[in-house]
């Protein structure tokens, strides 16, 4: 079964973090945005019946229950296995909750990142603790408790304590998925173009380093195990049962449909990405225009070094593995193969970025 992807870009405000194409947009902006991602869905010629709809951005959650309830009425095939809705902490009532839930919500993923108020302000979240607790409890008496929470592991003023102190919190929650995420520094945020150009704002002087980040994240994989929330993914940690049923579908390659400023879609051979330009997203379709501004083929090795992502591995022959170099990764201890399947050691997820670069 193959999903669909909606792109929310408008933010309450930027993370400093972030790297997305989304952020803080004029609000006379979002009602026409809300109008042309219904008309594209509504262009859409469906060449299959999806299963999953996932609602990412930005911020999503800002869409009142009705809009969304009169995005989802476009797509086929409601109702749907699973439908993930991101939302930032913060605002959440019983009410909203509610409105989700009639809306065909089934699964909402909390962007946390921490439960600590130093870490939080240097990220411009506006969240504290307290907030997550009692708006989780908002979704579950709402009826919606598949409920993921995010996690980044090396935020500015981040110590080991800190970190577990985020892991105790998560695990009184007692949420099925928790994603894990080790903080990425690009020119892309402004918290990365500040550590690249050695600036002080944003904590960037008080990251934790590379290998610190990197025993957080260590950390979280053993305390989540202990309580039955295992790695499936890289970044992913599931009970059983509670793994992203829309998200497996980028790792095992299989087909979606995107909508929206930067989405991107996949038919099995071609990938194609929408204008990341939101302004210019709505101009092309309020004029009629296609917003798809770059289409390439998929590679034949993407399987590989995405399946390899999963923790269930991915299947290669051994001609293929041996052609392709790999073995010199299992001789360095990050890659395991047998019986036809290769896998990431635990020291290869955290080195994934040298096996991936001979892949792609």
């Amino acid at each position: 079964m193959a999903g669909v992807y909606l792109s929310y870009p408008f933010c309450g405000q930027k993370c400093t973090y972030c790297n997305f194409a989304s952020g803080v947009l004029p609000a006379s902006l979002e009602p026409r945005y809300l109008a042309a991602l219904r008309s594209e869905i509504e262009r859409h010629e469906w060449r299959f019946t999806p299963d999953t709809v996932y609602l990412g951005g930005g911020t999503p959650s800002r869409i009142e229950p009705a809009a969304l309830s009169h995005l989802f009425d476009a797509i086929p095939g409601r109702p749907w296995r699973e439908v993930t809705l991101e939302a930032a902490p913060g605002g959440i009532t019983a009410t909203i909750a509610r409105g989700w839930w009639e809306a065909g919500i089934t699964r909402v993923s909390l962007g946390v990142q921490s439960f600590d108020t130093r870490e939080l302000r240097q990220t411009a979240r506006k969240h504290d603790a307290e907030t997550v607790i009692r708006e989780a409890g908002v979704l579950r008496e709402a009826g919606l408790d598949n409920i993921n929470v995010d996690l980044i592991a090396g935020l500015a003023f981040q110590t080991r304590e800190s970190w577990n102190d985020s892991l105790d919190h998560v695990l009184r929650l007692g949420v099925p998925h928790v994603s894990v995420y080790i903080l990425e520094i690009d020119e892309d945020s402004r918290l990365g173009l500040e550590v690249l150009t050695n600036g002080p704002r944003y904590g960037a002087s008080h990251l934790p380093s590379e290998e610190q980040a990197a025993e957080h994240y260590e950390i979280a994989v053993e305390r989540l195990a202990s309580v039955g929330i295992h790695r499936y993914e890289i970044s992913n940690f599931a009970r059983t049962g509670f793994e992203s049923a829309h998200n497996l579908k980028y790792w095992r390659l299989e087909p979606y449909a995107g909508f929206g400023s930067d989405s991107h879609a996949f038919d099995g051979a071609i990938r194609r990405q929408n204008s990341d330009d939101v302004a210019r997203y709505v101009d092309l379709m309020e004029r009629g225009e296609s917003p798809c501004v770059e289409q390439t083929a998929a590679s034949p090795r993407e399987r590989l070094w995405v399946g390899l992502r999963l923790s269930e591995g991915v299947r290669i022959e051994a001609a293929e593995f041996e052609e392709l170099g790999l073995r010199r990764f299992v001789d360095a201890g990050l890659v395991d193969y047998a019986d036809g399947v290769a896998r990431l050691t635990n020291r290869g997820v955290l080195l994934s970025n040298e096996v991936f670069q001979t892949l792609v």
